[in-house]
């Protein structure tokens, strides 16, 4: 379960303070002086500027190619912060990052006030609060929240100085600049820090860690047995094989899409992001990471237990991954024909010779055509790749619908074409679909094909649209 927020804690107290009996006259008296006095005080404290600082946190946020970033840091005042319309020059504050025994500056790009801890995407953001955000470029070369694998160390590695005073548009003096500089206490990882922590021990002994999202409507009626929800399981890439079992959530938007607030409202389900630990098993048949029979056993005990001890609807299990991750499906479903209803895999690659047993499954594959780690035809360690696997597919008697795009297109133009090509796929009674990006379109690496993918609601509605 997800701990106790502050919020709700708050919330159960002023519940218990609303229960109680009898309130007395001096009581309500006293309390009411209290309050007078305490707003004098802030008034006071307003006209001056004096607002302390009480504590500050990171807000990281894990984006589409280019891995976990830290995007802002946000400030816990005493006293609501209202600037009256007015503006916070980024200017006003400086920030440094101190990272392997480094430390640089990041640049600050916005700077407001808020209700709450977080970013506001809007283009005027901010409102009168507590909160002061400070959003920082997540192209800043210091901005990654981890090394090549594991998570760094953020723990009061930045520093915030204010070095201009912040006016309100009549000159009142809202926040004075300081010599002191605050240090971040903590991490806020939106999404990511919905997702609980676990591990799962297999009957042979073998340990699996993994990370759970669950839908709000199980959440607030755990004991409720009339709503099954879907099971989502994400298979992570080689890169990603660690003990931290943080990496599979952070280093790409594979399992935290699923579980972004906007996406649950549309499809509430279960999220199960496994993690491959170390050291790296090996043993696969083609010398991959899901097809070890180790990893491949405990996997699917993990997906078989945690579906009969939580509500999941059994006709709607799915599978996606990439990479290594999209491996690991082609290796899975010939030998699980029954269990999943559909899957999307990205930069995969596989066997041929075992795709006749699912040709009833609903897929829909990705691959960059100038992929330089898994070639979209020759794939890895002797196993072609997926516009092999799709012709095998083909030739075993699934319809196969192919549609090309480049990768760089806006998010409003990929849906579309997508869109496009699921149409033409349902006109023609194909379950299996397949997007080629040419060479030179895929951003950052082309490799990372799967950025758009589980951005794309075509793509994520589809597959929430099967059922076994």
């Amino acid at each position: 379960m997800r701990p106790i927020t502050r919020r709700t804690a708050f919330t159960m107290a002023a519940g218990t303070v609303t229960a109680s009996t009898v309130v007395s006259a001096t009581a309500v008296s006293t309390a009411s002086a209290a309050a007078a006095d305490a707003t004098a005080q802030a008034g006071q404290a307003a006209k001056s500027g004096a607002n302390p600082v009480l504590r500050s946190d990171l807000i990281t946020q894990v984006t589409p190619r280019d891995n976990w970033r830290v995007n802002a840091v946000v400030l816990h005042h005493a006293l609501p912060i209202d600037l009256e319309g007015d503006t916070i020059p980024p200017s006003a504050f400086q920030v440094t990052a101190t990272l392997g025994g480094q430390t640089t500056a990041r640049t600050v790009t916005r700077v407001y006030p808020h209700t709450v801890p977080e970013v506001d995407d809007r283009r005027r953001a901010g409102r009168p609060g507590r909160y002061l955000v400070i959003e920082l470029d997540p192209d800043d070369p210091n901005a990654r929240a981890s090394g090549p694998v594991d998570p760094l160390p953020l723990g009061r590695a930045y520093a915030v100085r204010q070095v201009a005073d912040v006016t309100a548009g009549d000159g009142r003096p809202v926040l004075v600049a300081g010599s002191l500089a605050i240090r971040n206490d903590g991490v806020l990882s939106p999404v990511v820090d919905d997702f609980a922590a676990g591990s799962f021990t297999d009957s042979t002994g073998f340990e699996m860690d993994f990370r759970l999202y669950q839908p709000a409507g199980y959440t607030s009626r755990p004991g409720a047995h009339d709503t099954r929800y879907p099971l989502v399981v994400t298979l992570h890439g080689g890169g990603e094989v660690a003990d931290n079992n943080m990496t599979q959530l952070t280093a790409n938007r594979v399992a935290v899409t699923f579980a972004k607030p906007e996406r649950q409202r549309r499809n509430p389900a279960f999220v199960l992001a496994p993690q491959i630990p170390l050291p790296r098993p090996m043993d696969g048949p083609d010398g991959t990471d899901w097809t070890d029979p180790r990893v491949q056993a405990a996997l699917t005990e993990l997906i078989d237990t945690f579906t009969a001890e939580r509500p999941v609807d059994t006709d709607r299990r799915y599978l996606v991954g990439l990479s290594s991750g999209a491996r690991g499906i082609y290796a899975l479903l010939p030998k699980r024909p029954r269990t999943f209803a559909a899957a999307l895999a990205t930069a995969g690659w596989g066997d041929p010779s075992t795709l006749g047993a699912i040709t009833h499954i609903p897929i829909w594959a990705d691959h960059s055509v100038d992929d330089p780690v898994v070639p979209y035809r020759e794939g890895r360690f002797g196993k072609p790749g997926t516009w092999t696997l799709m012709n095998a597919l083909e030739s075993a008697g699934a319809r196969v619908t192919r549609g090309e795009w480049a990768n760089d297109l806006s998010k409003a133009e990929y849906e579309a074409r997508s869109h496009t090509l699921l149409n033409r796929a349902q006109q023609t009674g194909s379950h299996v679909l397949f997007t080629s990006y040419p060479a030179g379109t895929t951003p950052v690496n082309a490799h990372l094909s799967w950025a758009q993918t589980y951005e794309n609601d075509v793509v994520i509605d589809w597959l929430f649209d099967q059922s076994r």
